[in-house]
């Protein structure tokens, strides 16, 4: 039995990367235009403030013009949608993210549908999420089930015929997962089985999977044992899990057991250092695509 062959997640968004630079160098050269960002946080959630961090790092490397906005911890409703409406009115800013989870004074829900669609560069707004769902290009797709698809392609997988299976069905990841698999479009073309937390038997299903993609948000749950032989496995999950013998007293892990199930997929995404990369890799190229389609 052989080793999965890695997908490299790290490599391949900084292919994205490039790509997203050199269309951030012709929007300027073209059209006088620089993509902008605006990263609004809200309290000192140490997780978020370092995803903000990166993404305003990640923005300067790109050429992209970086607004980031923190709130405190006590922020109202109206104070946060009153920086959204101040963002949606500003030209030089072409997508907005509010970063989550917010403090729970705040309706996250309220705060998506007050960005404006053309804005929405996290694709949560119910706007792109339907043209996600039907079809439409001219929207956004959500970054990491994009970065996902991304990931497929630069690895020369083609789902077109394959079963698909999703354990999963957050808004975030497993939904979008499920809609973008299935399009009648290039790339696509799967077909697709969601599992979730009623499903009575996952394992009966994973083991079917041609293309399985694990995003439950439980430590090490997809063992070997759930996985065909020659299976594409992408993980999604990011875990801590709590280890004496680490040096910060914890290990990452994702959703997938990967020492044993690497012993049976033919490819494989690690942990960290496989989906993780591509969610920013997509969000910055979402930026610019949003700055594209802007009448300026």
């Amino acid at each position: 039995m052989s080793e999965a062959g890695i997908i490299d997640g790290k490599a391949i968004a900084e292919k994205i990367h490039q790509e997203t630079a050199a269309r951030v160098a012709k929007l300027k050269a073209e059209r006088g235009l620089t993509p902008g960002l605006a990263v609004v946080l809200v309290g000192e959630d140490p997780a978020s403030k370092i995803y903000v961090g990166m993404k305003a790092k990640k923005c300067v490397e790109l050429g992209i013009y970086s607004d980031k906005r923190v709130l405190s911890k006590d922020a109202t409703m109206a104070e946060v949608l009153a920086l959204v409406d101040e963002l949606n009115r500003d030209p030089k800013i072409h997508g907005i993210l509010v970063q989550s989870p917010p403090p729970p004074q705040i309706d996250e829900d309220k705060v998506v549908e007050s960005i404006r669609p053309e804005k929405d560069v996290d694709c949560f707004h119910p706007v792109n999420v339907g043209k996600m769902l039907i079809g439409k290009t001219e929207g956004f797709y959500p970054c990491t089930p994009y970065g996902v698809m991304k990931l497929l392609e630069h690895s020369g997988v083609d789902p077109a015929g394959k079963h698909a299976v999703i354990i999963g069905r957050s808004n975030i990841v497993g939904k979008p997962m499920m809609a973008l698999l299935m399009q009648k479009a290039k790339g696509a073309n799967a077909t697709v089985t969601v599992c979730h937390s009623r499903t009575p038997d996952i394992a009966e299903l994973t083991r079917q999977a041609d293309i399985l993609v694990a995003c439950i948000g439980k430590p090490e749950f997809v063992t070997a044992a759930m996985v065909k032989e020659g299976a594409v496995v992408i993980d999604v999950g990011i875990n801590r899990v709590e280890d004496a013998n680490a040096p910060k007293g914890y290990r990452v892990v994702g959703d997938v057991a990967f020492a044993e199930v690497s012993r049976k997929a033919s490819l494989i995404t690690p942990v960290p250092g496989g989906v993780g990369p591509m969610t920013i890799a997509m969000l910055m190229s979402n930026a610019v695509k949003a700055c594209e389609l802007s009448p300026q």
